[in-house]
C-alpha cells in the first residue's frame, strides 16, 4: 500500500512551501472487502506538513509543527528582550537607583520627622517637669515664708488689758495668759464699744491681697498634679489671709489702745509724748539699735514694722498710765460718803475744805494701790490716822487714810492693785471708811477726775 499523503512541500532552493498533490489512489474497490464502509468524515484525511531540504523531505504533524514555531517565537522574543535590556541597561539601573534613593530619602525624612516628634514630646515633658518643679519650689518657699511669719506672729504679744482697760474677744486663736490681779474701775460691769473712728477705719480698710486672690480664684477641680498644686496654693492662700487678718486685728487694737490712753492723758493735762514712762523699776539696758525697715520689704514686713512701732508706743503709754491713779482703791460698787471740796466739818460743823473722797466700806476690807509707785510714808499721821502715801512719779501722789492696818513699808515698790492696808476708822473719823486723796506736785485735786478717766478707759 502506498504511503503518500497530501501536504506542503518545502523546497530548499526556493524556501517556499509548495503544496504537493497526492498521487491518485489506485482503485481500491477491488482490494476492499465487500460491504466495507467508508471511513467517517466523508473519507477525508488529516493534513500533514512536509519540510523539504536538500532533496530530503520531512513530514511533521500539526502539533509538532506549532510547537517548533512557538519555540522559535519565544526564542526571538527572548533575544529581543535581551537586546533591549543590554541596550537600555544603564537607563534602567539609573532609574532603579534613583527610585531606591527616593525611597531611602523618604524613609530618612520619615525617621527625622518621628525623631523631631519624639524630641518635641521629650522637650514638652521636660518643660512640664521643670514648670512643676518651679511651682513646687515656689510653694515650698511660700510655705517656709508663712511658717516664718507664723513664728513672728507668735512672738508679737496681744495687747493685754492695762488695769481697767478691758478688751473684747478677738479672732486670735491663742488666748493671752492672765495678768496679775489688778484693781477694777469704779464700775465692774463695762461693755466694750469700739470708738467711731475705729469702725470707720475698719470699713475703709481694703481687703488684703491674699484675701482678694482667694475670693477671686476659682475652686480647683482639675485632677492629678495640677489639681494638687492648685489645692496647695489655695490652702496657702487661706493661711496667708488668716495671717493678714491677724496683723490687721493687732494693728487696729494697738492703734485704738494708744489713742484711748493718749486721749485720757491729754484730758488729765498730761502730754503722752513727753512722759518718760512713769516709774520704771525693771533692770534694763543695752546699746541703742534703731529700728529700720528694709527697702525691699514686702507688705507683711511693712505692716509688722508698723505693729512694732505701735506696740512700742503703747508700751510707753501704758507705763505712763500705770503711774497715773485712775483706778479705784476699793473693790466693788462705789459708795461715797463725802466728796471733794468744801463741806461742813463733821466734828465742828463749820465749812471746811475736804481734800479727798470718803469711800464707805467695812472694817478690814482691803485697800489697793491705784497706780504703780513707791511708798513715801506709812504710819500714823495726825488726823489721817494710819495713813500710806505713795509717790507715782511725774508729780503724782496718792494718800490712803483712816486705815486699821498697814501692810507696806517705806521705800517699798508698789504695783497697781496691790493691797497696802485695811479699811478702818483711825484718826479724825466718825466711822469705818477710806479717805483717798490724789495730789499733783503736792496740791490736792479732785480724785473723781482720774476715776472718770478710768471709767472711760474701761468703756473704750
Amino acid at each position: 500500500m502506498s504511503q503518500r499523503s497530501s501536504g506542503l512541500n518545502y523546497r530548499a532552493d526556493s524556501g517556499r512551501m509548495m503544496p504537493t498533490e497526492a498521487p491518485r489512489a489506485a482503485p481500491q474497490a477491488a482490494s476492499k472487502p465487500a460491504g466495507q464502509a467508508a471511513p467517517p468524515g466523508g473519507g477525508t484525511r488529516r493534513t500533514d506538513y512536509t519540510i523539504a531540504h536538500a532533496g530530503h523531505q520531512f513530514r511533521l504533524g500539526p502539533v509538532t509543527f506549532w510547537i517548533a514555531v512557538g519555540s522559535l517565537v519565544i526564542m526571538a522574543g527572548w533575544s529581543l528582550a535581551t537586546g533591549t535590556y543590554f541596550a537600555f541597561h544603564d537607563d534602567v539601573l539609573s532609574r532603579l537607583i534613583a527610585r531606591q534613593k527616593e525611597q531611602q530619602f523618604a524613609y530618612e525624612d520619615r525617621i527625622a520627622e518621628l525623631r523631631a516628634q519624639v524630641d518635641r514630646i521629650t522637650s514638652r515633658q521636660l518643660l512640664n517637669q521643670e514648670q512643676f518643679d518651679q511651682k513646687l519650689e515656689q510653694i515650698m518657699r511660700r510655705q517656709a515664708t508663712l511658717e516664718s511669719r507664723a513664728s513672728t506672729l507668735a512672738g508679737v504679744p496681744d495687747p493685754a488689758p492695762t488695769g481697767s482697760i478691758k478688751s473684747r474677744p478677738t479672732p486670735i486663736t491663742e488666748p493671752s495668759s492672765p495678768g496679775p490681779f489688778k484693781a477694777s474701775p469704779i464700775s465692774d460691769t463695762v461693755i466694750f464699744t469700739a470708738p467711731p473712728d475705729r469702725e470707720a477705719r475698719l470699713e475703709s480698710r481694703e481687703l488684703p491681697t491674699a484675701s482678694r486672690r482667694l475670693a477671686a480664684a476659682p475652686k480647683p477641680t482639675a485632677a492629678g498634679v495640677e489639681g494638687a498644686l492648685a489645692r496647695l496654693t489655695t490652702a496657702l492662700d487661706r493661711v496667708e489671709a488668716r495671717q493678714t487678718s491677724t496683723l490687721d486685728t493687732l494693728e487696729e487694737r494697738f492703734d485704738s489702745k494708744a489713742k484711748r490712753i493718749r486721749s485720757v492723758l491729754t484730758d488729765l493735762g498730761m502730754d503722752g509724748k513727753k512722759q518718760n514712762g512713769g516709774a520704771q523699776t525693771a533692770a534694763v539696758g543695752g546699746p541703742f539699735v534703731p529700728l529700720t525697715l528694709r527697702k525691699d520689704a514686702g507688705a507683711f514686713e511693712r505692716q509688722l514694722y508698723r505693729i512694732h512701732v505701735a506696740r512700742a508706743n503703747v508700751d510707753r503709754l501704758t507705763r505712763t498710765l500705770g503711774a497715773v491713779p485712775v483706778r479705784k482703791p476699793i473693790m466693788g460698787e462705789i459708795d461715797l460718803s463725802s466728796g471733794f471740796g468744801v463741806r461742813s466739818d463733821p466734828f465742828l460743823g463749820r465749812p471746811a475744805m475736804h481734800t479727798g473722797l470718803d469711800f464707805r466700806s467695812s472694817t478690814g476690807d482691803p485697800v489697793r494701790a491705784t497706780a504703780n509707785g513707791t511708798v513715801e510714808s506709812a504710819g500714823w499721821s495726825g488726823g489721817y490716822g494710819k495713813m500710806v502715801e505713795i509717790d507715782h512719779g511725774n508729780g503724782f501722789a496718792t494718800r490712803y487714810g483712816h486705815m486699821s492696818e498697814i501692810e507696806v513699808k517705806v521705800g517699798q515698790q508698789i504695783k497697781i492693785g496691790q493691797i497696802i492696808g485695811r479699811v478702818g476708822s483711825t484718826g479724825r473719823s466718825t466711822g469705818p471708811h477710806l479717805h483717798y486723796e490724789t495730789r499733783i506736785d503736792g496740791d490736792a485735786v479732785d480724785p473723781q477726775k482720774f476715776l472718770r478717766a478710768g471709767v472711760r478707759l474701761s468703756a473704750g
